[in-house]
């Protein structure tokens, strides 16, 4: 990707109505980049492009709608020629326990979160081939790399994202087209205000858990210490590397965490060292 002029890069948004979707196409609209800016009601996002005729391009697309997925990747390589830089970022949450968790609320999530990322790249990746490169931004979360009480069904849609963006990561940079997987810690975005989704019939066992955790999350909601703004320009900078990350955690709380559960992880793994090397065949 260093090697594309700056001003030939071409952005294609998902979920971009509120938070890093809208801050992510906004900022690289100001960098001079062209932008196709998606989400499923366009009028929402008029307002960021409207400044930007020749360069922005605000589209309906709802991922999980393989004939508007296939429509909107169209139109974009109609309109600019191609697609240098996706970014998966349309999402939502979903706060309940394991046991609370709606089938039909699990599975929609999922189709968005996961099914629908994947059908966007499927449909951008022809084009990367062909040319050459690319770079593939999957907006994931801290909550893929660590599980909490009310998340296990959020935790699993994005603890999927970073196993998928791993593997496509080494089956794409032979071919010139780097992945990363951005996770945020918390950002005050709209995740935790009108796009959260909470379960109809909460469990009383599970208040000291699930529930003390929904009451934190959205309780502090507006209050975040991460500016989707500053991140923004953070996965800028990551387009913009010549050695881009796999992984990049975004914000004080989420690096703290992180680091946290790989201490944690490594100590474990050191204490049942022997366990774990006496499952194989004795060696000759």
């Amino acid at each position: 990707m260093a090697s594309t002029p700056e001003n030939a890069l071409i952005w294609f948004v998902t979920g971009c109505s509120t938070g890093f979707g809208r801050a992510i196409a906004s900022h690289a609209l100001k960098h001079g980049y062209r932008v196709v800016a998606t989400a499923r009601n366009p009028e929402q996002i008029k307002d960021i492009v409207a400044a930007y005729p020749s360069t922005g391009l605000a589209l309906a697309l709802d991922v999980t709608n393989a004939d508007q997925v296939a429509s909107a990747v169209a139109h974009a390589e109609r309109t600019f020629g191609g697609v240098d830089v996706l970014v998966n970022n349309a999402g939502y949450g979903y706060l309940a326990a394991v046991e609370e968790g709606d089938e039909k609320e699990v599975r929609a999530m999922f189709d968005t979160n996961f099914f629908g990322l994947v059908s966007v790249t499927k449909r951008v990746l022809p084009g990367m081939r062909q040319r050459g490169r690319g770079h593939i931004i999957n907006i994931s979360s801290v909550g893929g790399l660590i599980g909490g009480p009310a998340a296990g069904y959020y935790n699993a849609t994005k603890f999927a994202v970073e196993g998928l963006s791993e593997a496509l990561s080494k089956e794409l940079e032979p071919l010139g087209i780097r992945v990363t997987a951005i996770e945020p810690g918390p950002f005050r975005t709209d995740f935790a205000g009108r796009s959260l989704h909470q379960p109809a019939n909460p469990i009383d066992a599970y208040a000291k858990t699930a529930g003390a955790r929904r009451a934190e999350i959205t309780g502090r909601s507006g209050r975040q210490a991460g500016d989707p703004e500053r991140a923004a320009e953070a996965i800028i900078q990551v387009v913009r590397s010549p050695s881009p990350p796999l992984n990049l955690v975004l914000g004080r709380n989420g690096l703290e965490r992180v680091r946290e559960k790989l201490a944690k992880l490594t100590r474990t793994i050191d204490q049942w060292e022997a366990v774990t090397l006496g499952a194989d065949f004795p060696q000759a």
